[in-house]
């Protein structure tokens, strides 16, 4: 990891856009910084380059992407695209391993369960939402409420559009907006890479610069049978980006915390985030451990280590952040200064004085609420996690929409249904492993007295209890889950399946764990975010952007180096330099580190084909986290110039704060990937319909 010395942060409770550094922010399409924008690059998107770019772009499963060709061919990354084409793969067609090129559209692959979604339209409900809220409720009739009301307005939009709606909360509940989607559910495989090269470098490389990675996949939308003609999609550069040049990344980014209370920054750093990190760590080392079995064992996790693996390097680097003394004591400053304007003012302090403390009490019974959280549950089963989820579906679905989990409201029954149709790989051998494993940590970590263990593994060993369970359930099957739900509340409570009757011993546990934390927590954090949101707005203006959501967000910034190592960090990488890296580390032969380095033959076999100057991946200083994986990356054109795959590692604190110093984004080229695709892998149809005029 590069030294660092952290810049100070955003104010944990939100700036005045004056204070704001000037490519900070994961920007909502509503409220834009143009004038900052037109003042510093002497340009700014009009509405008709921002609808264009929205409609252009999709939502993956926990990342983006977008479309790139009127014949609906869509890019995103390979390690978004990696567990979908993981599931296409089997023992005798490893496709991670060997990638995929479709010369046809017959060849293209379809994705079991694979949806995407355009964002079509954002209305703003937080009006109509605070109305349904009396003014003397509690914490949990107010939460209760607000929850009602949402899913009634959901409903009606979906009715109406006929789209997907969902509910948005921005600004800690200071906002709350219905966003609606349209979805597209046949998708299908057209090219992906070799794992080799798309990872290159491995986990060491893994949030680091300068990189050398084809990150990419290309997928392609059809309806009715046809490629989908999208109305909006975006056209190949044909000029490519330079060092200065302003870029923008439109994506959907996970989740940011940069607008929590001190309260809750002290939770995360000294509860939660460890407690997370020895989850991962347990959840690798099982699958590890199944890995080692078999050379097939090995084939169906390795894409689930890389994730891990992922997530525990990103959380380590969001933990530094936390752990920095002097961004915390100026977080804790700025905290007491806006709560001091709060005190002011009577109404604000009426409303919103002791929401601090509330907070605070809430991540104090979070902690005590942790172990239960974290081990009551399906314990790694996919079967049991099906089962409750039709035991839930039956239960629920009697109930009249505003007395169900909101999960299961009018507005969520039918995808719920949808997914549990969905098929995807089984394999009985690790399914059983994975079980016992996570049965046993329940038992370690909960006690044999606890009511979940005494209920799961009645008195038998876990091995015993998963052996039986995985071998005698149905529910792997697709079919079977149809006709249970078919049959309804009773062909489920009448089905024997050992998942199943797992399950009901899980329900009430689960909802009863569930309605400690709403009442103790959730309900707690919602309402007293909310007032606190309030009062910034009174105090501030909206002239800030809020935390992510995994919605649609718009960043924007320069092609630029930055300094690490007592040295400048260059703004592009080329093919030259991913061949120097290879020979630095001895090539194939020499495997060193896992042969994080090595490369696919063809890419040695294709060597002097190559532009050693070609651009492979760039840096930018756009304000992205995790989720923006995929985004596409666009020039003032509105045109693709590169697609966004990492953040470096000295970025990973801006999950709490932004350093512009040396916050960057990694990219793609897209001058690079069209050289790839030709001389590489000769996908002349591909790159035809890329760069098409």
């Amino acid at each position: 990891m590069t030294s660092r010395s952290l810049i100070l942060p955003l104010l944990a409770f939100g700036l005045a856009a004056s204070a704001l550094r000037a490519e900070e922010g994961m920007w909502t399409f509503d409220n834009l910084p143009t004038k900052a924008i037109q003042a510093k690059y002497g340009w700014a998107p009009d509405q008709a380059w921002l609808d264009h770019v929205r409609l252009s772009s999709l939502r993956f499963p926990g990342a983006s992407g977008s479309f790139v060709s009127k014949d609906g061919l869509v890019l995103t990354n390979h390690h978004v695209g990696r567990n979908w084409v993981q599931r296409l793969s089997s023992k005798d067609n490893d496709l991670l391993k060997n990638g995929f090129s479709a010369t046809t559209r017959e060849q293209e692959l379809k994705v079991p369960g694979l949806e995407l979604v355009t964002l079509v339209a954002m209305e703003d409900i937080t009006a109509r939402v605070a109305k349904a809220v009396k003014a003397d409720a509690s914490e949990k009739e107010a939460l209760k409420a607000r929850e009602t009301e949402i899913e009634k307005i959901k409903k009606e939009m979906q009715e109406k559009s006929g789209l997907t709606c969902e509910h948005v909360t921005l600004y800690q509940g200071g906002e709350h907006w219905i966003y609606s989607y349209r979805k597209h559910t046949d998708v299908r495989l057209v090219f992906a890479p070799e794992l080799q090269v798309a990872l290159y470098g491995g986990d060491f490389d893994n949030f680091t610069y300068p990189r050398h990675s084809l990150d990419i996949t290309f997928f392609r939308v059809y309806e009715n049978g046809k490629p989908f003609q999208p109305k909006d999609f975006l056209k190949w550069t044909e000029t490519g980006v330079k060092a200065g040049d302003l870029t923008f990344v439109t994506g959907h980014p996970g989740r940011t915390n940069r607008q929590d209370t001190f309260a809750q920054m002290t939770y995360s750093r000294d509860f939660a985030i460890p407690s997370r990190l020895k989850g991962l760590e347990r959840r690798k080392a099982a699958l590890l451990e199944y890995g080692k079995t078999s050379t097939e064992a090995a084939r169906q996790v390795s894409s689930q280590i890389f994730g891990i693996e992922n997530s525990m390097k990103a959380v380590t680097g969001y933990w530094s952040g936390l752990k920095d003394k002097e961004a915390m004591a100026r977080i804790k400053a700025d905290e007491k200064a806006f709560r001091a304007k709060v005190a002011k003012d009577p109404k604000l302090e009426a409303s919103a004085g002791l929401s601090w403390s509330k907070i605070e009490g809430a991540t104090k019974a979070a902690q005590k609420l942790a172990k239960d959280a974290q081990n009551v549950g399906t314990a790694n089963s996919t079967l049991l996690g099906y089962a409750l989820s039709l035991v839930r579906i039956a239960n629920e679905e009697a109930l009249p929409s505003e007395q169900r989990l909101p999960e299961y409201s009018d507005a969520n029954l039918k995808n719920a249904k949808t997914r549990l149709g969905v098929p995807g790989p089984f394999y009985k051998e690790q399914e059983t492993f994975l079980f016992t494993k996570g049965l046993e940590e329940a038992a370690r970590e909960l006690g044999p007295q606890h009511r979940f263990v005494k209920a799961m593994l009645g008195g038998k060993s876990a091995a015993e209890v998963a052996k039986a369970a995985v071998a005698g359930s149905k529910l792997q099957d697709p079919e079977v889950r149809k006709i249970l739900l078919a049959g309804g509340k009773k062909a489920i409570a009448d089905s024997q399946d050992p998942m199943i009757l797992l399950a009901r011993k899980l329900d009430p546990i689960s909802r009863d764990l569930r309605k400690k934390q709403e009442e103790q927590v959730t309900s707690v954090i919602t309402e007293h975010g909310t007032r606190i949101a309030k009062a910034r707005f009174a105090v501030f203006g909206k002239n800030t952007y809020p935390d992510a959501t995994f919605t649609m967000r718009l960043s924007y910034g320069a092609v630029a180096a930055y300094p690490a190592n007592g040295t400048l960090i260059q703004p592009f990488t080329t093919f030259g330099g991913l061949f120097d890296r290879y020979d630095g580390w001895g090539g194939n032969e020499a495997r060193a580190h896992e042969g994080a380095w090595i490369l696919p033959q063809r890419w040695l076999d294709q060597r002097s084909a190559l532009n050693p100057a070609m651009p492979f991946n760039f840096v930018h200083k756009v304000d992205t986290v995790g989720g923006n994986s995929g985004s596409p990356v666009v020039d003032k054109k509105g045109e693709l110039v590169g697609i966004l795959f990492d953040g470096n590692i000295d970025g990973l604190p801006g999950n709490y704060f932004y350093d512009e110093k040396v916050n960057r984004s990694v990219s793609v080229d897209a001058r690079g990937i069209v050289h790839a695709l030709d001389k590489v892998y000769g996908a002349t149809g591909l790159v035809a319909e890329l760069t098409v005029k």
